[in-house]
């Protein structure tokens, strides 16, 4: 499993098409999916932020998706559409989070971010495994086709 800083240091080109899909506004957006006790996925939208080049996610305690992560870290996100993309931009990676008890890392994200969070939500770290960008060549046209470009951590 990669930081996003490392993920950025070995891929560049795809981490910063992944950021611009994921940061369309201040706050990232993304839908989150995780693994349910029964094993069955759970899909929820989730708000992430960006600091140093990690990536992190705030989640309130009760919600089924800590429960999810606490229990088992696997996860996967993919990135809001955009509401202006006319050629099929998607953002897409896999990985694993680790929660975050320093209490200090918290508070450096919240005053440098100036993320709203409530004092119980649960601090998770995002490392990536894997990930693919997806682009349409010859949008709207006969001609059309997807293009993807993919990373995974275990092989660069």
């Amino acid at each position: 499993m990669k930081t996003w800083h490392d993920f950025s240091n070995q891929n560049p080109e795809l981490a910063q098409l992944g950021k611009r899909l994921l940061f369309q506004s201040r706050i990232g957006l993304a839908y989150l999916a995780t693994i349910r006790k029964d094993g069955a996925p759970r899909l929820h939208p989730v708000s992430l932020v960006m600091h140093n080049e990690h990536l992190y996610v705030f989640i309130p305690p009760n919600s089924p998706k800590c429960a999810d992560l606490l229990r088992d870290g696997r996860c996967a996100m993919h990135a809001f559409p955009s509401p202006h993309d006319v050629a099929g931009e998607e953002f897409y990676f896999a990985g694993y989070t680790e929660c975050i008890h320093d209490t200090s890392i918290r508070q450096v994200l919240v005053d440098d971010t100036k993320v709203l969070v409530e004092e119980n939500e649960v601090l998770f770290e995002i490392l990536l495994d894997r990930a693919m960008y997806k682009k349409l060549e010859n949008p709207g046209t006969p001609e059309e086709r997807p293009v993807y470009t993919k990373w995974q951590a275990n092989t660069t």
